[in-house]
């Protein structure tokens, strides 16, 4: 995609305005908003889609489009007005004028989703960027796989100095610079200003320097000057590497008093400023007026991109790779899938091995992978813990892209938010892994995988005090618990192999939801030894083992404590009391039942719940006259049976609580 003539240096200028008219004026009307962004990089995102960007609004999702991202999603009026001026059909000066209101697609920062030509959620700073970082990674292995004539394309973010001070935003520098992604653009909006006053009260650090050290190809422009600005994105084009554009801003440029100031960042300007601001811009026109002229000026992008598309599609209908590519972006194949998922699951009860949920994920994961063209796994530098990487995938590098898995290094927030982005960008279906106990690293990502509706699988592994020796640190007690109250998100704790083949059916098959697989180091038995065709995983819980006649006490547990409350289960009955053990692989998923078959399966004889974590979660299952035998604060280092035992995680304990419930 060859840098594009300018329509003229008079207009362009004009078009830059528009973007800064719109946004001085949305963010005055709601009386709310950050419009010192848009003001400032206006020249520099003008330049970029009136010289470099193809995109086409009416067909937004077309695969082969430019990406743009707004990593400092504050500015998220920038990212309104410029869709408004190319034309998007449902970003009409109706939803501009809406701006931070209900019901409108007009956002206080972009939403993945509400609006056309969104390409992700920000807002949280620094995830932006390395969400790009992702897009970027996929561009790169979707091309490895079908070529230039299907896959060329860019991905440009334009990001504060917030963003590059976040943690994550090394994480993703490091990262794209290590496998060269030379289709990454990023435009620094090089202000000095944060809210609290200048840079320079928080931060020194040599950004360029920062990105130079990395492995980008860097360089530094004024902002303000469109010259410089395409000359910078021309060069960053012909670079093999990562590139990083300083654009040297004035916050708020335009508004006389206040521009260059913490002022403009985010607050309405004010009528007053803005009146001056017109004056200062030549932009006598009423708020929320576009002149015909500019906006054709930029309609004539969006015509650009439509021939671009309409090039493409007439390129893809001829391909001999267009069924493959088609399949790529294609939900998963169901009915493939599940034939496959069914057929191992009778082997598995067949032989009942006894493995850590881990390893059964990566038995699992063989099966998966050797049946859908598109996933790509990854760890956070645990692979061999993970059991993440399955026979015969090959490592994603800068020499060869059209590898399967991806070693995202001790970056686990980064790796998060890259697997949103190859999630977002279409045609690869990413998990990665690290251990539960650095969930935490991860949250704000899987947040936005929740929010944006990506079926992101995260796997988790050594899921409890079962990890043994390591200790509290690396011991989750309250993650599961966490992931668990946040919404969009199926946590699955399989019991055995059979139940961590389901939740990955369940998985990797969905489209709008994240999952996060939290699974054993310790080895388990096979508590499924009947061969079932439903997957029964799929109602989130279910009555695994049905009491001899009425239920004296249903016992209810997930992951490794299934096996326990089986052991109680026959204590009790050794002892007359009839217990009924329910397996809950997913909470979220057992939620969504209708009301008779929740009923049926939790029944009415009194409960007691059974997990290697806290309560809080089991309370709406046990009700207000049950039970809980679990953890109450953290682990300890000591070999698995040990902490079980010295924590009352036992049989002995569960049979006990039932019994005291019945006295």
């Amino acid at each position: 995609m060859n840098q594009q003539a300018k329509i003229s240096t008079d207009m362009e200028t004009r078009m830059a305005n528009a973007i800064r008219a719109l946004s001085m004026d949305a963010v005055q009307a709601a009386n709310s908003g950050h419009p010192g962004a848009p003001m400032g990089m206006a020249d520099v995102a003008t330049v970029l889609f009136n010289r470099f960007m193809t995109v086409d609004p009416s067909a937004d999702t077309w695969p082969d489009r430019d990406r743009f991202v707004m990593s400092a999603g504050h500015g998220s009026m920038l990212v309104y007005a410029i869709n408004n001026l190319l034309g998007y059909d449902d970003m009409g000066m109706d939803q501009i004028r809406a701006f931070r209101q209900w019901g409108s697609r007009t956002a206080g920062h972009p939403e993945y989703g509400h609006a056309k030509g969104i390409e992700t959620t920000t807002g949280p700073l620094g995830q932006g960027i390395t969400t790009a970082v992702g897009m970027a990674l996929a561009e790169r292995m979707m091309q490895a796989r079908f070529g230039d004539e299907l896959v060329d394309h860019y991905t440009y973010v334009i990001a504060g100095d917030g963003c590059l001070m976040e943690g994550i935003s090394h994480e993703a520098i490091d990262f794209a610079g290590h496998m060269g992604l030379g289709r990454l653009v990023v435009l620094w909006d090089d202000n000095d200003i944060t809210i609290d006053g200048s840079v320079s009260l928080s931060s020194s650090t040599d950004q360029k320097a920062r990105f130079a050290a990395s492995g980008w190809h860097v360089q530094a422009v004024d902002g303000h000057d469109r010259e410089a600005v395409a000359e910078a994105i021309a060069a960053a084009k012909a670079d093999a590497r990562p590139s990083l554009i300083a654009c040297k801003t004035i916050i708020g440029f335009g508004a006389p008093t206040k521009q260059g100031t913490s002022a403009t960042h985010g607050a309405p300007l004010g009528a007053e400023e803005i009146a001056a601001a017109r004056e200062v811009l030549g932009w006598p026109h009423d708020p929320f007026v576009i002149p015909a002229e500019v906006r054709e000026a930029w309609e004539v992008i969006a015509a650009r991109g439509k021939r671009a598309r309409e090039a493409w599609e007439a390129r893809l209908q001829a391909s001999t790779s267009r069924a493959a590519f088609e399949e790529a972006m294609a939900p998963v194949d169901g009915a493939k899938l599940g034939t496959a998922i069914n057929a191992y699951k009778a082997k598995l009860s067949a032989d009942a091995p006894k493995v850590a949920t881990r390893k059964a994920s990566e038995m699992a994961l063989e099966v998966v992978n050797a049946t859908l063209p598109n996933t790509v796994g990854g760890s956070a530098d645990l692979t061999g813990s993970n059991n993440t990487r399955t026979g015969g995938m090959t490592p994603v590098s800068r020499e060869n892209y059209g590898g399967e898995y991806i070693h995202y290094g001790i970056r686990e927030h980064g790796m998060a938010a890259v697997m949103n982005g190859i999630s977002l960008h279409g045609g690869l279906k990413p998990y990665g892994g690290t251990f539960l106990a650095f969930a935490d690293y991860c949250r704000p990502a899987i947040r936005l995988s929740a929010l944006m509706q990506q079926p992101v699988v995260y796997v988790m592994t050594h899921d409890s005090i079962g990890l043994g020796e390591d200790g509290p640190t690396h011991q989750p007690v309250e993650h599961v618990a966490s992931l668990r109250i946040m919404p969009n998100v199926n946590v699955f704790r399989p019991a055995d192999a059979v139940e961590t083949a389901e939740a990955w059916e369940i998985a990797i098959s969905d489209t709008s939801t994240p999952s996060v697989l939290a699974l054993s180091r310790q080895g388990l038995p096979t508590v499924r030894t009947e061969h079932d065709e439903e997957n029964r995983t799929k109602r989130g819980a279910y009555v695994l083992r049905e009491a001899e006649g009425t239920r004296d006490v249903t016992l209810m547990a997930s992951g490794s404590e299934v096996e326990i409350a089986l052991t109680a289960a026959d204590l009790l009955a050794a002892q007359g009391v009839r217990a009924a053990v329910v397996s809950v692989p997913c909470m979220e998923l057992f939620a969504a039942q209708d009301a008779g078959y929740r009923a049926e399966v939790l029944g009415a004889a009194p409960r007691v719940a059974v997990e290697a974590a806290v309560q809080s979660t089991w309370n709406a299952l046990i009700g207000e006259n049950g039970g809980f035998v679990g953890m109450t604060g953290f682990g300890a280092s000591a070999p698995a049976e040990d902490l079980y035992r010295n924590f009352g995680i036992t049989a002995e304990a569960v049979a006990d609580k039932a019994r005291a419930l019945m006295a």
